[in-house]
């Protein structure tokens, strides 16, 4: 998947977003690997119906009117993977606005020092009705602070600012624990669904996993269509 900007990927041909693709690969296995290290032995009790793909709720992306899909992505704000992924999700809303609803579920990585941080400041945002406001720039400005071994809170409250949020509300809703509670329900989802990395997607139901973006496509064709 490219790696640029949602304007210049549209430039990007096929070919070559299936080969940045297959490069990120490693990173994704890398994320596997760190994520089931932190996991392994962890104490933290999963709610009882844990392993729900959409909950009620699930921060929906985009609505459609005409709903014949749902694509539920598990994300991680700090993954370049995900990075990577954000173009080429974003044109398939565009592409499939009318029929495809798209849902977004936490899953910060334990090997990312800042994914936790972001993704309750995107979930602070949302409280405000800002979701996807905040998650695109999440994604727009991941060069800038991810990887970094730093607390990188205050960036992504100045993110806030820029915005225009009402910044009491906002530095409430990330001091409060419910806040993080909201995102570590959707990591509990995606455990029990043996999710163990990102992106992960599932459609309808059903977890997703093509071998090319032209598969990708295909798929949620065939499933909008139904």
């Amino acid at each position: 998947m490219s790696t640029t900007s949602p304007t210049s990927g549209q430039g990007k041909s096929p070919t070559a977003k299936v080969a940045v693709w297959v490069v990120l690969a490693a990173v994704v296995i890398a994320a596997v690997i760190a994520f089931v290290a932190a996991r392994v032995g962890s104490s933290a009790a999963a709610p009882e119906d844990a392993g729900q793909v959409v909950r009620e709720n699930s921060q929906v992306l985009s609505q459609a009117p005409n709903e014949q899909a749902v694509l539920v992505e598990f994300l991680d704000y700090e993954c370049e993977s995900c990075r990577a992924a954000y173009p080429f999700i974003e044109e398939l809303r565009v592409d499939y606005a009318d029929t495809v609803t798209f849902v977004h579920r936490y899953f910060p990585l334990p090997g990312h020092r800042n994914s936790m941080n972001a993704a309750v400041a995107v979930e602070a945002a949302a409280q405000q009705d800002q979701y996807e406001a905040m998650y695109q720039r999440m994604y727009e400005t991941q060069a800038q602070w991810g990887e970094s071994a730093e607390d990188k809170s205050a960036v992504f409250r100045g993110f806030a600012e820029d915005m225009g949020l009402d910044m009491a509300a906002f530095d409430a809703a990330v001091a409060d624990p419910a806040t993080r509670e909201r995102v570590e329900l959707d990591v509990a989802d995606g455990e029990a669904l043996g999710v163990g990395g990102t992106p992960t997607f599932y459609l309808d139901g059903e977890v997703l996993n093509p071998e090319s973006l032209e598969e990708f496509r295909a798929e949620v064709e065939a499933a909008a269509a139904d």
